[in-house]
C-alpha cells in the first residue's frame, strides 16, 4: 500500500512518515501544493494524507483538482484550523475523511485503515439509517422527510456515527474526532451533545433513533 502524505510543517510530515512505514506503508511526502496534484495525477496511491494549508495549491484546491481529473483514491483532510465549516468544504471538495490537528496516531492509523478498507472515493454519497438522511455536501439533515437543523458539532457527531453505521463508536473516538486531542474541559460533552441531537431527531414515546452501547459508546442503525 502506498501513501502520499502532503504536509508543509516539516515535523509533523517526518512523523506520519515514520509511522505510516512502521505499519508497513510505502510512504512519499511532498510539502507543495501543486507538486501534490502533479504526484497524485501521476501515480498510483492507495491514500492521501492532505493538509488544508499549503504553498503552491492549498488543501481544497488539490483536493477538487485530483477530483476533477477524475482520481478516487481516498483522500483524509487535516488541519489545525478552528473555523466552523472546515469539514463541510472539506467533504464539498471531495474528501473522504477530515481529521483535526493535534491528532492521536491511533486515531490517525484508525482512520487509515477504515479509508483502505473502504476503498475508492465515496465522498459523494448521501448517508442513511434510521430514518435519516445526512448530505456531507449540502451539510443539510433531513428526518423522516422533515428537514432538522444541527449546529456543527451536532453535525460532526452525527455524520461520524452515520459513516460508522452498525458499528458502535467509542466516546473517545467521537472525542477526537469532533473535539481534537487539544480538548479541554469534561469528557462528558460527548453525552451533552447526544441528548441535544437526540431531542432533535427522537420521537416521543419511541425509542431513540441512537443506541446507547453500555461500556463502548454509541451506535446508529
Amino acid at each position: 500500500m502506498r501513501v502520499l502524505i502532503v504536509e508543509d510543517e516539516e515535523n509533523i510530515s517526518q512523523y506520519l512518515a515514520k509511522s505510516l512505514k512502521a505499519e508497513g506503508y510505502e510512504v512519499d511526502a511532498t510539502a507543495d501544493g501543486a507538486e501534490a496534484l502533479d504526484l497524485i495525477i501521476e501515480r498510483p496511491y492507495d491514500l492521501i494524507t492532505l493538509d488544508i494549508i499549503l504553498p503552491g495549491l492549498n488543501g481544497y484546491e488539490v483536493c477538487e483538482q485530483a477530483r476533477a481529473a477524475g482520481i478516487e483514491t481516498p483522500i483524509l483532510m487535516l488541519t489545525a484550523k478552528d473555523g466552523e465549516y472546515d469539514e463541510a468544504d472539506a467533504f464539498e471538495m471531495g474528501a473522504d475523511d477530515f481529521l483535526r490537528k493535534p491528532f492521536s496516531l491511533v486515531v490517525l492509523l484508525a482512520r487509515v485503515k477504515a479509508l483502505l478498507r473502504r476503498g475508492p472515493s465515496t465522498h459523494a454519497d448521501v448517508l442513511e439509517a434510521a430514518g435519516l438522511v445526512l448530505d456531507p455536501r449540502s451539510h443539510k439533515l433531513t428526518c423522516d422527510g422533515e428537514p432538522i437543523e444541527l449546529t456543527v458539532r451536532e453535525f460532526d457527531l452525527l455524520s461520524y456515527l452515520m459513516r460508522n453505521k452498525g458499528t458502535a463508536v467509542s466516546k473517545a473516538d467521537l472525542l477526537d474526532y469532533v473535539w481534537g486531542t487539544d480538548r479541554q474541559g469534561d469528557d462528558n460533552i460527548v453525552e451533552v451533545y447526544m441528548r441535544y441531537i437526540r431531542r432533535k431527531i427522537d420521537k416521543p414515546d419511541q425509542p431513540s433513533r441512537i443506541d446507547t452501547v453500555r461500556g463502548v459508546g454509541y451506535r446508529i442503525g
